[in-house]
């Protein structure tokens, strides 16, 4: 049985070895694992194994960061996984150096490694599924391979793969934005093309703004929330703090940008902290780089597109509404996250998300059959550039019915792929369709949450709230 994973990040990582390890034949295509998200994860994984926690608090802090309207069962489903998570990780010889505290966590469950976690778990899974025999396919996964409702495969530059059970772990769509220190490959394709091939997308509207990213001279990049956890404070250029550090991280974007369009510059004012440079080597190297010295100088900060907690639409299996295919990590919404994703709970997906996939796919042992003449379309990518203009002008932090209408008129003029075009119409429809705040989803014109819409919502190339 041949299985093939799109996207070398921790959750593809996590379900090729995992896929492995049963005797699969597994392929995984990627275009490096230094360019997913999943490297570029600086704080932790959130593991409620400490003496004094428990899954239950856990679960109910990812509630109430997620505003109410999580899967309650997914919830419990993940979280319940976590000791077998963490069990995972160790038993590769992975090394926690600490544990710390994170916006919306009532306990320091979040385990890290110098700030720069993500890159040292990718590097080990990657190192662990070489072993196991994973075939590395670098390349660009452009299309899927779908014909009456189900999976064959997909095409990687112009060459169909063919495959018994696809596994899409390709990550969110944060690059669709015009500021974002994720990767720049992560423009959520993949979602756009199942949502076309006939696999619903969940909760496209709530796409969660980091607090503090720095535009530097070569690149946007992420200022973790564990320097805030370590006491770095957030002030304007007069030096008035205006916000508790350690909201959510919603509430924390909302009053930069506030202050940032009343014309305030806004500062993170790490002074405070002592060994920074040992404590966020990865950090202190950028700012260095660019004449910052994080022990004398305040860091001129800026929210940035993030994480979407909206993806292909999967149940709690991770089995999408394709046959024969499946999502993880990112690249897929099952009601984990609700409308705004806990401080480190994705990293605990991906890994959960990766081992439970590799179990449904053993359970249902799916055969892909002979096929002919599957559809290629070799779509042009296309002006990419204006998607994220738009996005971010007219869906960004603070949104509104005379914004999210204006974004829709002017996506019609746009010429790009159009499945990212069908993307970002999910994006503005469903925002325009929650007549409510609700988490990382902002309207000024409905500022409250509305119980009438305490509900998840779903993409088939039309938003049904």
């Amino acid at each position: 049985m041949r299985v093939g994973i799109i996207g070398d990040g921790i959750a593809g990582l996590t379900a090729a070895i995992a896929l492995a390890k049963k005797g699969f034949d597994v392929t995984l295509i990627g275009p490096g694992i230094k360019k997913s998200n999943s490297y570029l994860a600086q704080a932790g994984v959130a593991f409620p194994i400490l003496e004094g926690d428990s899954p239950k608090a856990h679960v109910l802090d990812t509630i109430k960061a997620g505003k109410y309207i999580n899967d309650r069962e997914v919830v419990w489903n993940v979280i319940s996984k976590a000791s077998e998570a963490y069990d995972f990780l160790t038993s590769l010889g992975l090394k926690f150096e600490a544990s710390e505290t994170e916006g919306g966590h009532s306990f320091h469950r979040v385990f890290t490694i110098k700030n720069e976690t993500g890159k040292h778990v990718t590097k080990l899974l990657y190192l662990r599924a070489r072993e196991l025999g994973v075939h590395f396919v670098k390349g660009k996964a452009e299309e899927l391979g779908v014909k009456r409702g189900k999976a064959y495969g997909v095409f990687v530059d112009g060459e169909f793969l063919h495959f018994d059970a696809t596994v899409i772990a390709s990550g969110g769509f944060s690059a669709l934005f015009k500021f974002t220190a994720g990767s720049p490959e992560n423009t959520g394709l993949l979602i756009g093309d199942s949502v076309m091939k006939g696999a619903p997308a969940r909760d496209l509207e709530f796409v969660q703004f980091h607090p503090t990213g720095y535009i530097g001279k070569k690149g946007v990049f992420l200022i973790s929330e564990a320097v805030r956890g370590a006491g770095a404070k957030l002030v304007t250029e007069d030096g008035e703090r205006f916000v508790n550090e350690l909201s959510t991280r919603d509430i924390v974007a909302r009053a930069i940008y506030n202050q940032m369009k009343a014309g305030r510059r806004v500062f993170l004012d790490a002074t405070g902290i002592e060994d920074f440079k040992k404590r966020f080597p990865q950090i202190y190297a950028f700012l260095r780089k660019d004449g910052i010295d994080p022990a004398r100088d305040l860091i001129p900060v800026s929210p940035i597109a993030h994480y979407t907690m909206g993806g292909i639409a999967t149940d709690l299996w991770y089995r999408t509404g394709i046959k024969n295919l499946y999502a993880i990590g990112e690249a897929m919404s099952n009601g984990f996250h609700g409308a705004n994703r806990l401080a480190s709970n994705s990293l605990l997906e991906c890994i959960v998300s990766g081992l439970e996939v590799a179990r449904t796919i053993a359970r249902e042992r799916p055969r892909g059959g002979e096929v002919k003449e599957l559809a290629y379309h070799g779509y042009e990518q296309g002006d990419v550039d204006a998607l994220r203009e738009l996005l971010w002008s007219y869906a960004g932090i603070v949104r509104s019915a005379k914004t999210l209408k204006e974004g829709l008129r002017k996506l019609e003029g746009i010429e790009a792929d159009p499945r990212l075009k069908l993307l970002a119409r999910g994006v503005l429809e469903c925002a325009l369709a929650r007549e409510e705040s609700r988490g990382a989803h902002y309207r000024e014109d409905f500022p409250v949450m509305r119980k009438e819409f305490e509900r998840p919502s779903f993409f088939n190339r039309e938003c049904v709230l």
